[in-house]
């Protein structure tokens, strides 16, 4: 009975022993394209420096040398820029995906902790699926003012109070879960675009130093190279140019390229821890004190619901008016706090009752009490000297005379 082959999966370690067996000229053009998984070691800096063409052969010249400190230099400053950017790129996608995971799951467990409390407060589960059924299309602005009249002028008690607030909080909360259900599903999206994302031609050709043609013919070079002996060492086969005593002189046949490696190398590496960057404050909401306030309070769901879609914004984009963008890319100031907030939340059933029950008090005025009327304070006669300052200002002397100077 023949015994079935079965394909190794595809492993980190397998790619890096797979790049690091390529020639050098292949290995900067793989290592280049994926340049937010892999480094360039000096002497791979120093190989490009020396590969690229010397402008000086154009203008008759001949040169003398083509490495210089400056030019060695110059050739890893672009390379870490570029490496830079893709790197807070992908950070960014994976603070965006585990901020907004844990907010949907934040809304969601206190929205079933305000029907638990609803329902200990002898609310119906015909009630509770109604206010579910109608918090898209809810508003509660009119609800709310309508509440606070009522407790103003004494019309509701506490109980009652309270019962209506956690109603509205529940639809309020159904509805931020749902925003941030559909914010993830398009931040899990720019997430996989980023990780199949490698860089373009031209921009390997800027950290390079080489024109766009003679790199388009490198480029199908290495791929190919690359994915024939990712293959090879996958399924075990000798490489290319070895053929073992037992194979039959056979014409040789063009190799067909394995593409789907290449997507395979790209998810595969995609499971590599993130690197993490240090970010500055970057004068967003003013202050850091108020913005790490409101970070708490944004991972408690306890922000209005007109402006969270403004605060997220500035958060992801730098879009705030506030922020002083000294970066030349977005600032992760804001994500990183926010993650490192919830990552200390207590989600616990009473942590959250407590919280809504707090967020769902009534105002600290007894029922009826209004405000005492406001009286205007006696106005007393003038004294000597504030009426000799008045007479300064109207032009008069001490004697009540005209001034003659006006």
């Amino acid at each position: 009975m023949a015994s079935s082959l079965t394909t190794p999966p595809l492993t980190v370690g397998l790619i890096e022993e797979t790049i690091a067996a390529l020639p050098t000229q292949v290995r900067v053009v793989i290592k280049l394209l994926l340049i937010q998984y892999c480094d360039i070691s000096d002497d791979e800096i120093r190989y490009m420096v020396a590969d690229r063409p010397d402008p000086r052969c154009v203008s008759g010249t001949k040169p003398v040398t083509t490495m210089t400190q400056e030019s060695i230099t110059a050739t890893a400053n672009r390379w870490q820029e570029y490496r830079r950017r893709a790197r807070l790129r992908r950070e960014r996608t994976w603070l965006q995906c585990t901020a907004l995971k844990h907010l949907a799951e934040t809304a969601e467990a206190m929205a079933d902790r305000a029907a638990s409390l609803l329902m200990a407060r002898g609310v119906g589960a015909d009630t509770i699926a109604t206010l579910k059924a109608q918090a898209r299309t809810a508003v509660p602005g009119p609800a709310l003012r309508t509440l606070d009249e009522r407790w103003t002028q004494g019309t509701i008690n506490v109980e009652e109070f309270q019962k209506y607030r956690l109603a509205i909080e529940l639809q309020t909360l159904l509805r931020f879960a749902e925003r941030f259900r559909k914010r993830l599903t398009l931040a899990e999206r720019e997430r996989q675009t980023s990780d199949q994302t490698v860089l373009q031609d031209h921009e390997v050709c800027h950290i390079w130093g080489i024109p766009a043609g003679s790199f388009a013919a490198r480029k199908v070079k290495a791929l190919s190279q690359y994915l024939l002996n990712l293959q090879a060492k996958l399924v075990g086969a000798p490489l290319e140019g070895h053929r073992t005593p037992s194979q039959p002189h056979l014409p040789p046949s063009p190799p067909t390229l394995p593409l789907h490696l290449w997507d395979d190398t790209l998810t595969t590496l995609a499971s590599l821890p993130i690197e993490r960057s240090i970010a500055t404050y970057d004068g967003l909401e003013k202050t850091e004190s108020l913005l790490l306030e409101k970070l708490a309070a944004y991972a408690l769901i306890a922000i209005p619901e007109a402006t969270e879609s403004k605060f997220w914004n500035s958060l992801v984009l730098g879009a705030s008016s506030n922020a002083v963008h000294s970066e030349p890319t977005r600032s992760l100031f804001g994500l990183q706090r926010l993650v490192a907030i919830q990552h200390d939340l207590d989600r616990s059933p009473e942590a959250l009752d407590q919280e809504l029950l707090q967020r769902t008090a009534p105002p600290a005025q007894a029922p009826g009490l209004s405000a005492p009327p406001h009286t205007e304070a006696p106005i007393g006669e003038l004294t000597e000297m504030q009426k000799h300052i008045l007479h300064n200002f109207i032009g008069e002397d001490a004697s009540g005379r005209a001034s003659d100077k006006w």
